[in-house]
């Protein structure tokens, strides 16, 4: 992953299948609760996962996990540490993620699901 000025590794397990990279549309898994449909979320074991799609580049999710997914294989995993400013910097999300933040999220790309036209 290349690095970004408040976007840090903390762990990797590289996947098999395709690169994301931008421009395509991706299912991930992410281990972060955001304000999202309930149809979204689905709790194993007690972890809380967040099902969502995201396009690439088109900035549908928080910088700091779009930056994370670029280069994922499918099937891969990384657990990145987000500084407020690629998440949602002063303002947060009342009653679930303060201002300020600096969040942990864990992301399994699922899937790679079509690429826009070069």
């Amino acid at each position: 992953m290349k690095r970004l000025r408040g976007l840090k590794l903390l762990e990797e397990r590289e996947g098999a299948g395709k690169h994301a990279n931008k421009g395509v549309e991706a299912p991930l898994n992410a281990k972060q609760v955001e304000h999202l449909q309930k149809e979204m979320i689905r709790v194993e074991g007690g972890v809380t996962f967040v099902g969502h799609k995201t396009l690439l580049g088109s900035r549908q999710t928080m910088a700091g996990v779009e930056h994370a997914l670029m280069g994922m294989k499918v099937g891969g995993y990384r657990k990145v540490r987000v500084s407020p400013h690629l998440a949602y910097c002063d303002k947060g999300i009342p009653n679930l993620i303060p201002p300020d933040a600096v969040l942990i999220c864990e992301i399994w790309l699922r899937d790679i699901m079509s690429a826009l036209p070069s």
